[in-house]
């Protein structure tokens, strides 16, 4: 009786209309919520009196009893998805749908596919990224593709039954799905044609696992299990679930926030220079400090769910690696905060950004010019195009809101996928004069045109790189060549960022079309520079060979 007493406290009202039981692990009894309370001041301020009041401790966490009997014992958080899933069973259902027609581990260098780099590797040379560049699958699999690319551990953890893992679908619980082929053995490339480019923050856009056990920025402090000098490949083996649930959602207030501290610090900048500072109808965000384990963890609270911002948590450009310092040459290592960075800018502010933190990613190896590695700039893209200013934002267009054929009930769809998969629910919305045809057509050839203008970009600069080793040959004066590569760096931002964005045909068709147009020109202004040193070069000889006849 006493049991079945205990259970029924945990049954709760999560939404209105969306009632589930919770039952938590057979050796945990509920706790005394307001003992718990007592400690976690900050956790009382979101808890009580929120969606969540009536949600016991135990749903979340483990060992809360010899918590209580030894406060040194920390209790267990549940970081995987299906513990919201317990009550939200059809978002967590469509957050682990498997598209089955996006293929994996398909080179963006390929002719072909969604997004096809033919001249990728020699415009990127030598970057980890020429190891192997993929185009994205659904977010089930972010973290657990991260560890299997080439460029990232150096072939070290793999499938454990080898191709037919691919076929592996759902909440993937990583350690269930890979190997560690290496264990015990420092962070390298373990195969030919591999990099070990990844690193501690590299992980925290595809998992919050480590959310409690890592410091505000990554800084290596004392109690912080994890920082960005962690050595990765044991930082690694230690999370296991992608893209966690709390990235957008408070588990004790039910409301809407992030948690990815590189965002958090560009929103809070005292130099206001993101777009979202910029922007009139920016959402209010309310930065909470949550640490209680003797360092600084922070949370923002955002005034309304903005999808903007929870996306931008990840797809946005950031800095998650060593680079240079383009001032004096010197490598950046991962103990500076810069290797943490979320610029938030657009395409036309982002060099410029670059050159004030004084940060570039890499050294080209013909060229020699230092240059950018973008990541996925989607919000920045999206941010003052035609459809964020007509009041669209991410979740219109790839979280719909779909009703369930069994059950009738309406609900965000978190497959989190192209608008193409439901234009019914995204598209069709709007332009309701349209049918899904027409839509798919505007959707193909707004793509097809931005594709043609990046095979355009690439043609110039593959162009200019290539002038370079014939500069190079002829020995032309060290002036002409640092003109030029300031040249190749602006040129290479503005077809880098278009190959990195996802979808940025769509998202901003004009911005891409005139960045692209502008890579075209700063690379032709390169190509004079170096056309008329090689000239001038070859010319002096007969020059003096005249003169000296004279």
């Amino acid at each position: 009786m006493k049991r079945a007493l205990w259970i029924a406290t945990l049954v709760w009202t999560l939404l209105p209309g969306d009632a589930a039981q919770a039952v938590p692990s057979v050796s945990e009894k509920p706790a005394k919520i307001e003992v718990c309370y007592g400690c976690h001041e900050p956790v009382k301020a979101f808890h009580a009196g929120s969606k969540h009041k009536n949600v016991n401790c135990v749903a979340c966490h483990s060992g809360i009893e010899n918590h209580l009997a030894d406060a040194s014992k920390r209790p267990v958080t549940r970081t995987d998805l299906a513990a919201c899933g317990t009550c939200h069973q059809a978002q967590y259902l469509s957050f682990q749908t498997m598209n089955w027609n996006k293929t994996a581990r398909s080179e963006k260098s390929l002719m072909t596919g969604q997004s096809p780099n033919p001249a990728w590797d020699k415009l990127m040379m030598p970057h980890g990224f020429t190891k192997e560049h993929n185009l994205p699958r659904s977010h089930v699999f972010a973290l657990l593709d991260q560890l299997l690319v080439d460029r990232s551990f150096g072939g070290r953890f793999a499938y454990k039954d080898g191709w037919r893992g691919l076929g592996k679908s759902g909440d993937l619980k990583l350690w269930d799905v890979i190997d560690d082929k290496f264990p015990g053995q420092d962070h390298k490339p373990f195969k030919p044609g591999t990099a070990a480019a990844a690193n501690p923050v590299c992980l925290s856009c595809k998992t919050q696992d480590h959310i409690l056990d890592w410091a505000y920025m990554g800084d290596p402090v004392p109690g912080a299990k994890w920082s960005r000098t962690s050595k990765v490949n044991e930082m690694a083996k230690d999370v296991s679930h992608s893209l966690n649930c709390f990235f957008c959602h408070d588990p004790h207030s039910a409301k809407p926030r992030v948690v990815r501290d590189g965002l958090i610090q560009a929103l809070t900048r005292p130099e206001k220079d993101t777009l979202w500072h910029k922007d009139p109808k920016a959402t209010k965000i309310d930065v909470k400090d949550m640490g209680v384990r003797g360092f600084t963890r922070k949370i923002a609270m955002l005034g309304r769910a903005d999808s903007k911002l929870m996306c931008a948590q990840c797809h946005v450009e950031y800095n998650c690696n060593p680079g240079v310092d383009p001032t004096n040459g010197q490598p950046i290592g991962m103990g500076d905060q810069r290797t943490n960075h979320f610029p938030l800018t657009d395409v036309w502010g982002i060099t410029r950004h670059y050159d004030d933190l004084k940060f570039r990613d890499f050294r080209h190896a013909t060229t020699g010019a230092l240059l950018w590695k973008a990541q996925h700039p989607d919000v920045e893209t999206f941010w003052n195009s035609v459809h964020d200013k007509a009041g669209v934002e991410c979740k219109d267009c790839h979280m719909p809101k779909v009703t369930d054929p069994k059950t009738k009930k309406t609900y965000t769809s978190h497959w989190q996928t192209s608008p193409r998969n439901y234009l019914k629910e995204t598209c069709l919305r709007c332009h309701a004069n349209w049918n899904e045809t027409q839509a798919r057509y505007v959707i193909d050839s707004s793509n097809a045109h931005i594709q043609g203008k990046m095979r355009k970009a690439e043609f110039w600069l593959v162009q200019l790189v290539d002038k370079f080793a014939e500069a190079n040959t002829v020995g032309i004066d060290e002036a002409a060549l640092k003109d030029a590569r300031r040249k190749h760096d602006e040129a290479h931002a503005h077809w880098e960022w278009w190959t990195a964005a996802n979808g940025a045909a769509f998202h901003n068709t004009d911005q891409a079309k005139d960045s692209l147009n502008r890579s075209m020109v700063l690379s032709q202004e390169g190509l004079k520079i170096l056309d008329d040193a090689i000239k001038a070069k070859r010319a002096a000889p007969a020059k003096a060979a005249l003169a000296t006849t004279r």
